[in-house]
């Protein structure tokens, strides 16, 4: 019955659980016996250079976080994926069973470990597309020399804690081989307990399982100072997922195909054309927020439509009725159009020819000199006055 139960054990987690019966037996004594049978050989792994890295001297400094997708259940259940983070200083661990890896799966993990220890320095990813944003930022972060972010990697911004990409597996090496360690581990532990849900599965680890895992791979820190921070805002609302809208000129906010109706009470704040936040928590929640501050909103019922804005009135043009024959104006001169004006402006252009063909000097105010009539017959008239008189 033992035999058939640790068949596929590996030498050191076979010599753990026959110690437990009351079985001491070596490690190396079990792999040699092992071998023997043809029960196990050894595999030779190409090598690759890497560069070793030194231990953070304290606990919090920086943690590496991971999800590790395998047949946990050994098909009594659809495979899944294990979240674990990892103190690099201390070994010490968080891990929780989710469907996928996913956004609120990396928040529901990151929260767990903020209650129990507080916010770490920074956290150690590799470079998913839940961690590393893609695409090209907007207009204004381009500006600003900001590049995009995930919605995780904001809520790391917001809270504080530094959020760095690995350049590859290797990089984080410590929680790499752990996760290798439990896909081989943990599959039969959780065997022999007769775990089969994501539910008793995580129980399970809350449990008994880390606490052994603690009490057998957790070491001591260089240093004795804990350096996690303590959380300055609700986690909840850190980790949560928020998006721009702009308020429309009904005082309604659109997103997510739901629509907001802000409250008249913000009526000061002018929110008009200006953007707010909608933040939804990993509960269903939504809040808005408009610089820091929580507005009071209500919901509109699905399917309610915006009222169409009332079409602005055409001016019909006006016709101008011409004053009658004997109005004040005809008398005048005034309102019969542009013939009228014409013939006075001809008026004029015709005295002031008459006038510079008359032999008069031409006057100061502007009209052109007078013609000489003995000009170019060589007759001088030395009596004659000069200057600009009117008078002859």
């Amino acid at each position: 019955m033992k035999r058939s139960a640790y068949a596929d054990f590996g030498p050191t987690l076979m010599a753990e659980h026959l110690a437990r019966e009351g079985l001491v037996v070596d490690h190396e004594t079990l792999r040699r016996w092992r071998l023997a049978d043809g029960k196990r050989t050894g595999r030779r792994r190409r090598q690759k250079h890497r560069q070793w890295r030194e231990r953070k001297p304290s606990f919090g400094a920086m943690v590496q976080l991971d999800g590790s997708h395998h047949d946990w259940f050994e098909g009594r259940r659809e495979p899944c994926v294990l979240m674990v983070m990892v103190d690099d200083a201390t070994n010490r661990m968080r891990a929780r069973f989710f469907e996928e890896e996913t956004t609120p799966a990396s928040d529901d993990v990151f929260e767990g470990w903020g209650h129990r220890h507080r916010l770490p320095r920074s956290l150690y990813v590799d470079r998913d597309s839940l961690y590393r944003c893609e695409g090209v930022g907007s207009l204004a972060e381009q500006l600003a020399g900001k590049e995009p972010q995930t919605q995780f990697g904001r809520a790391m911004e917001q809270l504080g804690v530094e959020l760095i990409l690995a350049n590859s597996p290797q990089a984080k090496g410590r929680v790499e081989r752990m996760n290798g360690v439990r896909q081989d581990r943990l599959v039969k532990e959780m065997r022999l307990a007769g775990i089969n849900d994501l539910e008793s599965a995580n129980r399970f680890l809350d449990g008994e399982y880390l606490r052994a895992f603690h009490r057998q791979f957790a070491r001591v820190a260089a240093g004795p100072v804990d350096v996690h921070r303590a959380v300055a805002r609700p986690l909840n609302e850190g980790l949560s997922w928020e998006e721009e809208r702009v308020v429309q000129g009904d005082w309604t906010v659109t997103c997510g195909g739901k629509r907001y109706q802000l409250d008249r009470q913000h009526e000061a704040l002018s929110l008009v054309r200006r953007k707010v936040i909608v933040r939804t928590l990993r509960n269903g929640r939504v809040q808005l927020v408009y610089q820091g501050k929580q507005l009071k909103w209500r919901a509109l019922p699905e399917g309610a439509m915006r009222q169409p804005a009332q079409a602005k009135r055409v001016k019909t043009p006006t016709t101008v009725k011409p004053p009658s024959a004997n109005h004040l104006w005809r008398r005048f001169g005034m309102g019969v159009g542009r013939n009228y004006w014409r013939g006075v402006k001809a008026h004029g252009r015709a005295e002031r020819l008459g006038l510079r063909d008359s032999g008069r000097p031409a006057l100061r105010s502007g009209l052109p000199a007078a013609r000489n009539p003995n000009r170019g017959k060589g007759a001088t008239n030395n009596n004659q006055k000069r200057g600009h008189s009117l008078v002859s």
